[in-house]
C-alpha cells in the first residue's frame, strides 16, 4: 500500500508515515459504518453521553502529547496546540450532554381529533471532511453531534494533517465507541473517497469543513442523491475599530483574530477597518505589538509557526507584494529567522485602498492589511461587499453602538469587543458563500437529525 509522508512545515523533515488509501478503503469503511448503525443508533442516549464525556476527560488526559501532535504536523506555536485540544476536548464534553436532551413536541392539532408527537431521529451514516488548520477541533465538532445523534461516521481528515485524527480515533475506541461506529480513511485522492461517499446510497449526511471552491463542488455532487449538507466554507472578516474603542482592547483583540494559528483560520480577522481619527495611534500600538512576535518552530516556544506548505507561502508572498505595487506600504513586521520551513513574518499593510485586491481574498496567513474610514454607512458598504459572511468583528466603547454595527455587518458570526467567536455552546456557521448549516450549540445536534412527527387519532 502507498503511503502519505507527512511533513514537518517548520523543519522540513518527516514526522511519519500513514496509509494512502483508496476508494476501496472509502467503501469497506462505509460498509463498517452501515453495519454499525443499528446497534449504535439503538443506544440509550444516556450511554453515548458516558462514553463522549470519556472521550473529553482522555483528551484532557493526553492534552500535552496531543498538543505535540499538533504542533509537529500542523506547525503551530505550542500555546495555539494546547489551546487547540482543550477547545476540540470541550465538544466531546458539550455533545455530552446534548445527548440526553434530545427535545421533542407534543400537542393538540389545532383543529381537533388528533395528537402531534414530534421526535429526532439520527440522519444515518455521516461523511465528515474536514481541514489541516485544526486537525483536532475540526474532527471533534463534528463527530460529538454525530455520535450524540446516534449517526455513524465516515472521515476524512486532511492529507496533511492526519496524525491528530488517528490519535482521536484511539481515543475514541479507548472510550467505548464500537467497531465501526467511526471509520478514518487517511487519502491523498480526496475527490475520489469523498465522491465514492456521496455516490453511496447508505451515506445520507455530508458535513464539510474547507473552502468554498471545493463546498461548491461537493454541493453539486451531493445534489444528485439530495443529501443532508452542512458547508462551513470560507471568510473574509472584517475587524471594525471606531473611534471611540478602547485601543488596548482592540490590539489585544486584533492579535488574536488576527494571529491565531498564524492567520490559517477561516475566522481570522482578514481585513480592519479603523476610523481615521485612531488610525495612526492603533497602528502605532499594533505595531509595537506585532513586532515583538517570535516566529520559529512550535519546539522553540515561538508565537507564530509556519505557513502549512510552499504553495500557502509562494500565495501570501505574492498577495503581499501585488498590494505593495498597487500602492500599500508595509509599517511594521516580526523578524523571520533563517529557517528552512515555511514561514512569513507577521506583517501590517497600511495606506490600503477600500479596493485593492488584497481585501478581496481569503489571506490565510499573518498579514493585516489597514484601511481608515470616517463614514460608517461607506465603511459597512466596504465590508458587506463581499461573498463572504462567517466571521467579522467590532471595537467600540460604545456598546450600544458596537452591538448596531455587529448588526449590520453580513456575517453568521460577530465578535464584539473580543477577537474570539468559537465556543462550542454557540452556533458557529456564516451566511451568503461562507457555508450552509451551523456547528455547535443544539443547532450542530440538528444538524445531524431529521424531524420525525407522529400524527395520532384522538378521540374528541
Amino acid at each position: 500500500m502507498s503511503t502519505i509522508t507527512v511533513v514537518d512545515p517548520a523543519s522540513l523533515t518527516p514526522v511519519a508515515e500513514v496509509p494512502d488509501q483508496d476508494v476501496t478503503a472509502a467503501r469497506a469503511a462505509v460498509d463498517a459504518a452501515h453495519q454499525a448503525f443499528p446497534a449504535w443508533s439503538r443506544t440509550a442516549p444516556r450511554h453515548r453521553s458516558e462514553i463522549l464525556h470519556r472521550a473529553f476527560e482522555l483528551m484532557l488526559r493526553d492534552r500535552a502529547s496531543l498538543a505535540e501532535l499538533i504542533a509537529r504536523e500542523n506547525g503551530k506555536s505550542l500555546t495555539d496546540a494546547a489551546g487547540e485540544v482543550t477547545y476540540a476536548a470541550e465538544f466531546f464534553r458539550w455533545f455530552a450532554e446534548e445527548a440526553v436532551r434530545p427535545g421533542g413536541e407534543y400537542g393538540e392539532a389545532p383543529a381537533g381529533g388528533a395528537r402531534t408527537l414530534v421526535t429526532h431521529r439520527p440522519v444515518g451514516v455521516a461523511a465528515l471532511v474536514t481541514p489541516w488548520n485544526f486537525p483536532a477541533a475540526m474532527i471533534t465538532r463534528k463527530i460529538g453531534p454525530a455520535l450524540a445523534a446516534g449517526c455513524t461516521a465516515v472521515v476524512k481528515p486532511a492529507a496533511e494533517t492526519p496524525l491528530t485524527a488517528l490519535a482521536i480515533a484511539r481515543l475514541l475506541t479507548e472510550a467505548g465507541v464500537p467497531d465501526g461506529v467511526v471509520t478514518m480513511v487517511t487519502t491523498t485522492d480526496a475527490a475520489t473517497v469523498v465522491g465514492a461517499w456521496l455516490s453511496d446510497q447508505r451515506v445520507r449526511k455530508i458535513s464539510f469543513t474547507g473552502s468554498t471552491a471545493v463546498g461548491r463542488v461537493l454541493l453539486r455532487h451531493a445534489a444528485d442523491r439530495v443529501v443532508n449538507s452542512s458547508m462551513e466554507l470560507g471568510g473574509n472578516a472584517p475587524f471594525i475599530v471606531t473611534d471611540d474603542a478602547d485601543l488596548d482592547a482592540a490590539v489585544a483583540g486584533a492579535l488574536i483574530a488576527k494571529f491565531r494559528n498564524g492567520g490559517q483560520a477561516c475566522t481570522a480577522a482578514n481585513r480592519f477597518y479603523v476610523h481615521e481619527a485612531v488610525a495612526s495611534s492603533f497602528v502605532a500600538r499594533f505595531g509595537a505589538a506585532v513586532e515583538k512576535l517570535t516566529v520559529g518552530a512550535a519546539a522553540d516556544g515561538a508565537d507564530i509557526g509556519p505557513l502549512i506548505s510552499a504553495q500557502a507561502l509562494r500565495r501570501v508572498s505574492r498577495a503581499v507584494a501585488d498590494a505593495v505595487a498597487a500602492g500599500a506600504r508595509i509599517s511594521h513586521q516580526a523578524a523571520t529567522p533563517a529557517l528552512p520551513g515555511h514561514f512569513y513574518p507577521p506583517t501590517i499593510l497600511v495606506d490600503v485602498a477600500p479596493d485593492a485586491a488584497i481585501l478581496q481574498e481569503e489571506i490565510f496567513g499573518p498579514v493585516a492589511p489597514i484601511v481608515t474610514w470616517s463614514d460608517e454607512a461607506e465603511m459597512l458598504a466596504q465590508v458587506n461587499a463581499t461573498e463572504y459572511g462567517l466571521a467579522g468583528y467590532v471595537f467600540s466603547s460604545d456598546l450600544a453602538r458596537a452591538i448596531r454595527l455587529g448588526e449590520a455587518v453580513e456575517a453568521g458570526m460577530v465578535g464584539i469587543n473580543r477577537g474570539l467567536v468559537s465556543d462550542p455552546s454557540a452556533p458557529f456557521g456564516g451566511v451568503k458563500q461562507s457555508g450552509l448549516g451551523r456547528e455547535g450549540a443544539r443547532e450542530g445536534l440538528r444538524e445531524f437529525q431529521e424531524t420525525h412527527y407522529l400524527s395520532v387519532a384522538w378521540p374528541s
